[in-house]
């Protein structure tokens, strides 16, 4: 085998499970003659090659076995029945925090896990100075890492993983947590990673991080690999799946787009005053909202649904309209639509908008953009918090007594 290739090779995964979890020995006596529990098969059968060099996403639903093969392959837990084989250095990034001694520092840890990947010290000393700058917490790498943020533990984790020469990299949900800055020096380095001839193996159900890495997915489902091949197909697959469902579970790992794309939002702008497109506004000033929208021919005119919501996730405003009563008709095909507000009722913050494409009975979802746009206000005056109270002051006349 080349240097960086993965053989999976009809690879399954049983995992026992207890209702109640024995934890003393006179539980382990109490138990003894009742059901042993019961079987659940995390993975089935899976055969896939990953070839040198290539980035290959992992996507499917909560509980189909994603996390589970890629814990197989980095050989943290071992197959019930058939064989794994890997050429070359693994480096992962499995979960938030993995390998890390919440009691040791941060410098200590780095040594550790550097340990656990099988380097010597003189190579964790030589890559240091350069896995901390990257994780950016220079200020920080003297105290315990119990002390720090999910962030801060996060950067760290990664930059173990991507600077300790790994000729293989596992990553799983990377992109969930941190910062929009973070996530773009992540990115960088996969892509610095990638083209030094590094394979790349990624579970995330963030479909445009997926799309952006790997020119190959796999989509599993309970345990199977229900399709192996182009990444925008495998997550249009993947996103019908949760067609029917308002508010999927996955939204927790960072799912951002559904649907079963009968009709789709192809693109979504802000625009001032004087038509240019913006992400920064002031209080008061008017705006719009423009939506480009497909629709397959014979479906019957859509309804469009918007939610505006702070950075704390908390629902601010929300507005629905029916295409059809815009004139939208059968086969239009793609149109653009656009929202006008004459004064922006926000006075500070930032904001996500969401935008959803249903049926006219809202049953059925097309499409789903969790984070169609992401766009900040700043006070015009002297407004404060979220909503900018309009209205006008005046004093009444004094009254006289007689």
């Amino acid at each position: 085998m080349e240097t960086g290739a993965i053989r999976v090779d009809g690879v399954s995964r049983r995992f026992r499970v207890h209702a109640r979890e024995i934890r003393t020995l006179k539980d382990l006596f109490v138990e003894r003659g009742r059901p042993q529990g019961t079987d659940v098969w995390a993975l089935r059968d899976v055969t896939l090659d990953v070839e040198p060099g290539e980035a290959v996403g992992f996507i499917g639903r909560n509980g189909s076995g994603k996390t589970t093969l890629l814990r197989v392959v980095a050989g943290i837990i071992k197959p019930t029945t058939g064989r794994i084989r890997t050429a070359g250095r693994i480096g992962s990034l499995l979960e938030l925090g993995a390998g890390f001694h919440p009691d040791f520092t941060g410098r200590e840890n780095v040594f550790l896990n550097g340990a656990i990947q099988g380097l010597r010290r003189a190579d964790i000393r030589e890559r240091f100075d350069e896995i901390v700058a990257f994780a950016e917490i220079e200020h920080a790498i003297d105290r315990p890492v119990r002390t720090y943020s999910s962030g801060m533990t996060m950067r760290l984790g990664f930059a173990i993983a991507a600077f300790l020469d790994a000729d293989i990299l596992l990553l799983d949900e990377v992109f969930a947590v941190g910062d929009e800055a973070f996530q773009r020096k992540c990115f960088a380095r996969i892509h610095q990673f990638k083209d030094g001839g590094g394979t790349i193996v990624l579970v995330s159900h963030d479909a445009a991080a997926v799309q952006r890495l790997c020119n190959r997915a796999v989509l599993l489902d309970r345990g199977r690999v229900t399709f192996d091949g182009s990444t925008r197909e495998a997550t249009a697959r993947y996103q019908s799946a949760l067609a029917d469902e308002v508010d999927p579970a996955e939204r927790e790992a960072g799912l951002r787009e559904w649907g079963s794309r009968e009709a789709t939002i192809e693109s979504a702008t802000l625009v001032g005053e004087e038509g240019a497109e913006r992400l920064q506004f002031l209080s008061g000033e008017p705006f719009a909202l423009e939506v480009g929208v497909h629709v397959r021919d014979a479906l019957p005119p859509p309804r469009l649904q918007l939610e505006l919501r702070d950075d704390d996730g908390v629902l601010v405003a929300g507005e629905a309209v029916s295409l059809g009563e815009l004139g939208w008709s059968v086969g239009n095909g793609a149109r653009r639509v656009r929202f006008d507000v004459p004064e922006l009722p926000l006075a500070d913050g930032r904001f996500h908008l969401r935008l959803g494409l249903t049926d006219d009975t809202g049953e059925h979802l097309y499409h789903q953009l969790d984070d169609a746009l992401v766009f900040v206000v700043y006070p015009g005056g002297e407004q404060r918090g979220v909503v900018r109270f309009a209205g006008d002051w005046a004093l009444e006349a004094k009254e006289t007594t007689p």
